[in-house]
């Protein structure tokens, strides 16, 4: 297939040129079917490395029909690799999602393929749970973190953990070996948090949300970010979250190359208002906002394209919302070999745009599989 007219996102940016798909991959050239997309825009297909649920399904519920419902959804909306988050669970529940997603993996099954599992919690801080329970938070334990990546059959690709916890720092250095590990859900100050960054530390797990400001004379794990070249910075573009004037700032204080934007939403995306759960606890969801009873922010309702969206409409340049929402992430997964880029001998995952920015088109594996061209 040869797709023609369109404006073609790249390593330098967009250019209009021709985008070639063969065999299901990206290729320099080829023939078959030519089909027009004067005035879209073809990015790559988004990865979003956290998020917890969708279409009434949570990862944390641990269902195969659960994970099959979310990696159809997610395809639908221009996300073609998935890497599902769990929350802060029993040591029993958190091998069986581990579990559900080896098991969703090697079913083949439609949908967005699942390239990796973030593990959100239980090593956390209590000041700072947020939305996660805190009867079930811990402190970190790597033989728990070896339990779950066999579980996983090796998907395990992210963990969270609270820097100023007994014993973290130790464990930040030996998991760093494993899977990439997140700053999250902390009281740290500037110098605990570098003090991770430095033990290998290399994210941040959605940078201001449940961890202290970024202050003048106390800059905490914000500065500490800043000040640690290679951390990426995962960022909620969702309206609700983050004030438009902080997500320009954050982009121009880390840099584009930096960022990585996520949904964080919760089983109520892509459904009605309501009454809802995450991680067994009751949230309410009005709009785009979603709270616990006491009115603490409960995770997102709007998918990852919708929030690159949103980072555009904040005045974030398009090429690096894309990059923030496409190629970043495949790059903390280490899956950018394959996925997160339109070049040749890339698995061909695609989503066009109209002029607007609407989803007009959803290609897989080569296939057009949600719009049409």
């Amino acid at each position: 297939m040869r797709i023609l007219g369109a404006q073609v996102f790249g390593e330098n940016g967009f250019a209009q040129r021709e985008l070639c798909i063969e065999n299901g991959l990206i290729s320099a050239g080829g023939g078959g079917e030519t089909v027009r997309a004067d005035g879209c825009y073809i990015i790559p297909g988004l990865t979003d490395l956290h998020f917890h649920g969708c279409r009434g399904e949570d990862f944390s519920d641990g269902t195969d029909g659960g994970l099959a419902v979310m990696a159809e959804y997610e395809l639908s909306r221009g996300v073609t690799q998935i890497c599902p988050a769990g929350m802060t669970l029993t040591s029993e529940q958190l091998v069986k999602i581990c579990s559900a997603a080896a098991r969703h993996r090697a079913s083949g099954a439609p949908g967005a393929e699942l390239v990796g599992v973030n593990l959100e919690g239980p090593f956390l801080s209590e000041a700072k749970k947020g939305a996660q329970n805190g009867a079930w938070l811990q402190k970190p334990n790597l033989p728990l973190l070896d339990k779950l990546i066999e579980a996983s059959d090796g998907l395990v690709k992210l963990v969270s953990v609270a820097p100023e916890l007994d014993g973290a720092i130790d464990f930040v250095g030996a998991a760093s070996k494993k899977v990439v590990v997140s700053v999250a859900h902390t009281t740290a100050d500037y110098d605990t948090a570098l003090a991770a960054f430095k033990a290998g530390a290399r994210e941040v797990t959605h940078i201001y949300n449940a961890m202290p400001p970024f202050a003048h004379r106390d800059p905490g794990v914000v500065g500490a970010a800043s000040d640690s070249p290679g951390v990426m910075c995962e960022l909620i573009c969702d309206g609700v979250h983050i004030h438009p004037a902080v997500v320009r700032a954050t982009f121009k204080m880390m840099g584009a190359d930096r960022m990585v934007l996520i949904s964080d939403t919760m089983r109520a995306a892509g459904m009605p208002d309501g009454a809802y759960t995450l991680g067994g606890q009751a949230v309410n969801v009005r709009g785009n906002r979603a709270t616990l009873e006491d009115g603490t922010l409960a995770g997102s309702v709007t998918d990852l394209m919708s929030c690159m969206k949103t980072a555009v409409s904040f005045g974030i340049p398009l090429c690096d919302a894309v990059r923030a929402a496409a190629v970043n992430p495949a790059k903390v997964l280490g899956i950018y070999d394959k996925f997160g880029s339109l070049e040749p001998g890339k698995i061909a995952n695609a989503a066009v745009l109209d002029a607007d920015m609407n989803l007009k088109a959803v290609i897989f594996h080569g296939n057009v599989v949600s719009g049409s061209l």
